[in-house]
């Protein structure tokens, strides 16, 4: 080949290499077509569910960088999360801890004593297990009318019926018997419950005459306001029966029987239960200021009488004392009807 022919072909070879790199540049220039059905979306933020694209063609260059990035940006464009309205915007403050609270003492329930309901037998007096005996009888006479009463509409006024006051002009006169009596008379009625109260605070004998030592009560209530009933009441084998004692002994009885406070709580327990009846064994009323005292929160008395003993001088003088006092009645009391028996009691209600 001679060195024309040689020269020739480098320039052939030349322009075939030229035509070559001029066709890769027009197909470079040509636009590639996209499906938007193939591209995935990503998911919107306010919803679990996919998002769903129209399926319009999209036409971008193949030498984009960031196919894929430009055409979800272009498709599916980031959804910004929504806030709802009815939430109000949440603030964050420093949490201070509150102290914590002294726990109180638990009060104690009420506390139960045992009643030697044998020896009170023995003692002749009533118990639910004597029997049908003259004294059992006897004493249901003198309940009923003041049971009756008891659940009456009080006058405008008056104190509260069930309120019933034991006393007697001097002692000895048997009062407390009676009192102890009546309430266990009562408390084996089928719709009543009993609070027996031992209000002779100067000489009290309710616990005693039952065998049972002295303990806090009607004046611990008067004198500190923080003790309730529920501290000093005692509770009985006798499940319709209760009792407060005395308490502790002070020289300003009278001071404290006559205020608001003492007001307060016999109008308290006397509404306390619709059942109740509660029954106060008073001092004598010729003795003490207490007794004329007490009975002025009292809406019923009962005046007991020792046979052959009391002066028609003393109970004038206790019936004068109860002057304004509505519901005065009279227990004759220690009669002697069966001669030849040396003990035999006998109550009269008049």
């Amino acid at each position: 080949m001679s060195i024309i022919e040689k020269a020739a072909r480098r320039i052939d070879q030349k322009k075939e290499a030229q035509a070559a790199s001029t066709a890769t540049l027009q197909a470079a220039d040509t636009d590639v077509v996209i499906d938007a059905d193939s591209v995935a979306a990503p998911p919107s933020a306010a919803s679990p569910q996919a998002t769903v694209i129209a399926a319009t063609p999209v036409a971008l260059p193949v030498a984009a960088p960031a196919v894929a990035a430009t055409v979800a940006a272009t498709v599916a464009p980031a959804v910004a999360p929504v806030r709802p309205a009815s939430l109000p915007e949440l603030s964050v403050e420093p949490v201070v801890l509150a102290e914590a609270a002294p726990v109180k003492p638990r009060k104690a329930s009420t506390r139960k004593v045992e009643l030697d309901l044998n020896r009170m037998r023995d003692m002749g007096m009533v118990t639910a297990a004597g029997g049908r005996t003259l004294l059992v009888e006897d004493f249901r006479i003198i309940k009923r009318p003041l049971i009756k009463r008891a659940f009456a509409e009080p006058d405008v006024g008056q104190p509260p019926n069930n309120l019933i006051m034991i006393t007697s002009s001097v002692p000895g006169e048997g009062k407390t018997y009676c009192a102890i009596n009546l309430a266990m008379s009562i408390a084996m009625e089928l719709d009543h419950t009993v609070l027996l109260i031992d209000a002779d605070v100067a000489r009290p004998s309710v616990l005693r005459t039952l065998g049972l030592p002295a303990q806090r009560g009607l004046m611990d209530i008067l004198l500190d306001d923080k003790l309730e009933l529920s501290d000093v009441m005692l509770r009985t084998n006798v499940d319709t029966l209760s009792l407060l004692p005395a308490g502790t002994s002070t020289p300003r009885a009278t001071e404290l029987l006559a205020s608001q406070t003492m007001k307060a709580f016999v109008y308290e327990i006397a509404n306390r239960y619709p059942d109740r009846i509660v029954i106060f064994d008073s001092p004598p009323l010729l003795l003490t200021s207490e007794a004329h005292v007490l009975a002025s929160h009292m809406g019923q008395i009962v005046l007991v009488v020792e046979s052959e003993t009391t002066t028609q001088h003393a109970v004038k003088e206790s019936l004068r004392q109860l002057e304004g006092c509505s519901n005065v009645n009279l227990i004759y009391n220690k009669t002697r009807e069966f001669p030849g028996i040396e003990e035999t009691y006998d109550y009269h209600y008049g």
